[in-house]
């Protein structure tokens, strides 16, 4: 791979597009891409005025919107490390990861500010209001002058108006950090995953190249997913910003009813999103006409008719002008994802995750296979560990440009997660066919996609529930959509206490907010199931969890 500068390709962007609409919040402002550089140049100023260094880090902790992405953008091209935190992570994770990261600034939302204390996180010279861009907290008084003189500063800087002939950003290498992106919030579980230049790099060339190469400057895309996560962050926003295209945020909760809305109004031409939101539109619209329908699906020719239609309706649900429906992030319903065949609907199910920034494998909606994730990405190389990788699933391991550097500060888990060779270990298995497709046969990483493409993982959860009086241990499942926790409840001990079985449970089920109140919001438990016995055992003592999915 011929490496790029990924700033160079912004400014490049930038000085091309000066004109046309950049970033969007929903049903608000409209940004520009000479608003977009404007912004990031009054932000520059800040950053060395506050003596933010090439190579320090940026935290940036709010929900998607405008100004998250000028935040992201003006870190990247000043030459700083950006380091996004999911905004619903509580305020002491947030402290623990702005602290870890060495954050020397943080943007924040005046929501999220509230609960923050700055006494937390002494390593910080400056926090800033994302809306705004207001410092709420500054280190030194002298600071405070900064942001007070700004425009002053910015006017000196430029005093012959401010146009693409000003810009010239930082020009980044290939093995340079550039994101830490931690895969939860918690400390005990969390992992700054390094990513360097070059895996953002073959990520967009990627995304240039292969998967949409008909998207150009003036096209359309809903952010839905969180920016905070590389998802999201790649393929609905640094992406589009290399080739002009115009972001629209959606700055909510991601709802169906929302998501149906802002596709009308906006007509994307790609649709970046999670299996989730495909199942939902299926069950709640689909499925009921389905089944009345299901005789007349069998009949040769107007089982052809009655798909088209289906499809051209869910097309036009969904804005009518995309190309095709992305979906990653966990596996896609094999019901749903059939019927979506059968019909033509155009969607594809790709595979990535964090440490490749994220892509290892796809393949465009015409190419691909049901059940399967698509073939290695561009720049990217798959092995299955197994001594039949076609027949006998075996860990999914990976190389190329994509690949993170490691963890930050952390050599152990850096170690352990390559091999001897310098294979990237993914914790998935799978087994690849004759064409080189492949196919998910299991996680042995855990994790749960939350509603809205939220990393969640169950032992973060459990962690916290196993606390509480009377819990010997817990498992966090998904369950249709929704969380459940099955609790092994010490009912030895609370008989010697006086409460009786039913008491106990009883007790354990009032419990519930109080442990809700814990955990993030898209993590809640929405039901609790006790256990007459104890969990099923490997010899390490560990749960067999596979026993107890529902999914």
């Amino acid at each position: 791979m011929e490496f790029r500068s990924v700033n160079k390709l912004i400014e490049k962007s930038f000085k091309e597009h000066w004109e046309i609409p950049a970033l969007s919040n929903y049903q608000g402002v409209t940004l520009c891409y000479r608003d977009v550089a404007r912004r990031i140049a009054k932000l520059h100023i800040a950053f060395e005025q506050c003596g933010l260094k090439r190579g320090d880090k940026v935290a940036i902790c709010s929900r998607n919107q405008a100004n998250w992405g000028v935040s992201f953008l003006a870190t990247l091209t000043y030459g700083a490390v950006a380091v996004p935190i999911l905004h619903e992570f509580k305020p002491g994770n947030i402290h623990y990861l702005v602290n870890h990261s060495e954050a020397k600034v943080l943007f924040v939302d005046d929501v999220i500010w509230e609960g923050l204390s700055p006494e937390e996180m002494p390593d910080l010279y400056v926090v800033v209001q994302i809306n705004t861009f207001k410092f709420l907290y500054e280190k030194d008084e002298e600071l405070l002058k900064v942001r007070e003189h700004l425009n002053e500063s910015f006017g000196k800087k430029y005093p012959d108006n401010f146009g693409p002939a000003d810009l010239d950003y930082y020009e980044d290498s290939p093995e340079e950090l550039a994101v830490i992106n931690y895969t939860s919030g918690t400390s005990g579980f969390s992992k700054g995953v390094m990513l360097p230049y070059r895996s953002l790099y073959s990520n967009i060339q990627f995304a240039i190249t292969d998967a949409e190469p008909q998207l150009s400057a003036g096209m359309n895309v809903v952010s839905m997913l969180p920016s905070a996560h590389m998802y999201g962050m790649m393929f609905e926003f640094l992406f589009e910003m290399t080739v002009g295209m115009h972001v629209h945020f959606l700055t909510r909760v991601p709802s169906p009813k929302i998501i149906m809305q802002a596709f009308a109004d906006i007509q994307p031409d790609v649709i970046i999103a999670v299996p989730l939101i495909i199942e939902k539109v299926y069950k709640s619209k689909l499925k009921p006409v389905i089944d009345k329908t299901k005789l007349l699906l069998k009949v040769p020719f107007v089982d052809g008719i009655i798909g088209k239609k289906f499809s051209d309706e869910i097309t036009k649900a969904f804005g009518g002008r995309f190309e095709e429906v992305i979906l990653g992030g966990a596996a896609f319903n094999p019901e749903v994802e059939k019927f979506f065949n059968k019909i033509g609907f155009h969607y594809t199910v790709g595979y990535g995750m964090t440490e490749c920034g994220p892509i290892i494998c796809y393949a465009h909606w015409d190419k691909a296979k049901v059940g399967s994730c698509g073939r290695p990405a561009l720049n990217m190389q798959i092995r299955i560990d197994s001594s039949d990788p076609r027949n006998i699933p075996g860990e999914v391991q990976v190389s190329g440009p994509n690949v993170c550097l490691g963890y930050y500060k952390n050599e152990q888990a850096t170690k352990d997660v390559f091999t001897e060779d310098g294979w990237f270990r993914t914790g998935d298995m799978g087994v690849i066919d004759e064409d080189g497709y492949l196919f998910l046969r299991g996680r042995s990483k855990c994790m749960i996609l939350g509603p809205s493409g939220q990393n969640i993982y169950p032992e973060e959860l459990e962690a916290v529930i196993n606390n509480f009086n009377y819990v010997v241990e817990s498992l966090v499942i998904e369950d249709d959509g929704s969380l459940t926790c099955l609790i092994y409840p010490d009912y030895h001990q609370a008989e010697l206490d006086g409460i009786t079985r039913d008491d106990l449970e009883k007790r354990l089920t009032e419990a519930l907010p109080t442990m809700n109140s814990q955990l993030p919001n898209y993590a809640r438990i929405k039901k609790l199931e006790f256990l007459p016995e104890d969990f099923e055992r490997t010899p390490k003592k560990s749960i067999k969890r596979y026993l107890y999915q529902r999914n």
